[in-house]
């Protein structure tokens, strides 16, 4: 996607839910510690961002703690770390970037002729999605399906069970009921299904795997039964089922290119903190300005006011959340693209996880080159 970040995990293994918050605080300073002890951890070495079991509150320790232990950089030391709380540097829509993401590679792949699209057409009013894993990935990813689009979630699985609705979910209901009760399970407008695995086995138009790695294996994948898969989860096909989907003519959009929102955006906040510049403050008011200028225009010119429930949005120069969600969109396109010409440039590399693989590697010897390696 064009950042100049590498990639890389790194995890404690413990369970968030058997420590109290302040265990937690002083586990995750105490990491960070040693990160910094270690020159593991720093803006222009190693950026961490939340994952499984973390959230903004464990980045905004460890940006403290990266300070703290380093008075001498106080200035870019937030950048040592993203995914914060906005309040300590963080950016605007940076938590519901990789399900976000999620939804502009759909349209990256719907929006291109070149691909077999939905039998249905390219859009996805009343398009049926089904959702694996109700976390930050597939509860964003479902929310902006829905109320952007118009797609019906006819299913959402998690790890105790699924639930269903022919009719569609109401995303957010599903999701304050959640955090109510610990679990989808339940919730009154759907019917449960406890302690069944089978919820991606159920007919949609597409899947979104967005919960753990190898959910879709070749036990389950002649069970398929969608036209489209996009992998939200890292890893959620394996290779034995990667080769059965293909056969039945079920495309999948790569893990590799779909996923890639959250560190887009991560990117974005990186920039931030190291130019100091909050999004838009450079072009905001000159925004505002010309938008004014095109709206009396259009008024003198039809001699009608410009309608009032389009006229406060349309001069509003853009708030930090409508840039980054412009710039992720660029972003996806984009890649898209570049991955769909290459497929089509060379069509026995087969499918666009290939293509999405060879793209990257190109892109890494490039930049190896650039250096002299």
């Amino acid at each position: 996607v064009d950042v100049p970040f590498g990639g890389s995990k790194g995890a404690l293994r413990i369970d968030p839910r058997e420590w109290t918050p302040q265990e937690l605080e002083r586990i995750t300073r105490r990491f960070t510690q040693e990160l910094a002890k270690r020159g593991l951890i720093g803006p222009g070495v190693n950026v961490p961002a939340p994952d499984i079991g973390t959230s903004e509150r464990e980045m905004a320790w460890m940006a403290d703690e990266f300070r703290r232990a380093n008075p001498m950089d106080v200035i870019n030391a937030r950048a040592c770390v993203t995914g914060k709380p906005v309040s300590k540097g963080g950016i605007a829509g940076r938590m519901e970037a990789t399900g976000r993401g999620v939804q502009f590679a759909i349209h990256s792949y719907l929006n291109d002729k070149r691909t077999p699209g939905l039998k249905q057409g390219r859009g996805l009013k009343w398009i049926t999605v089904a959702v694996q894993g109700f976390g930050n990935v597939g509860y964003h990813a479902a929310k902006s399906l829905s109320e952007d689009d118009g797609a019906l979630i006819t299913v959402v699985a998690e790890r105790d069970g699924y639930v269903a609705n022919p009719e569609g979910l109401s995303i957010e209901a599903l999701k304050r009921h959640q955090l109510r009760t610990g679990s989808i399970l339940g919730f009154c407008d759907a019917e449960s299904f406890e302690g069944d695995m089978t919820g991606i086995e159920r007919p949609c138009d597409i899947l979104i795997p967005a919960a753990m790695e190898n959910a879709i294996h070749g036990g389950n994948a002649t069970r398929i039964q969608t036209q489209l898969i996009v992998e939200a989860a890292n890893g959620p096909v394996t290779y034995e089922a990667d080769k059965i989907l293909r056969s039945q003519g079920i495309t999948v959009l790569p893990d590799l290119y779909v996923n890639a929102g959250g560190v887009v955006v991560s990117y974005f906040e990186w920039v931030k903190n190291l130019t100091h510049i909050p999004f838009g403050l450079m072009e905001r008011r000159r925004r505002e300005r010309r938008n004014r200028t095109i709206a009396e225009a259009l008024e003198r010119m039809t001699g009608n006011p410009f309608p009032a429930d389009m006229r406060d949005e349309f001069l509003e120069g853009g708030a930090e959340i409508d840039l980054v969600r412009s710039g992720l969109e660029d972003v996806m396109r984009s890649t898209w693209s570049r991955i769909s010409d290459l497929l089509e440039e060379q069509p026995e590399l087969g499918d666009y996880r290939t293509a999405a693989y060879v793209e990257s590697i190109r892109k890494i010897a490039a930049a190896y080159e650039a250096i002299g390696i």
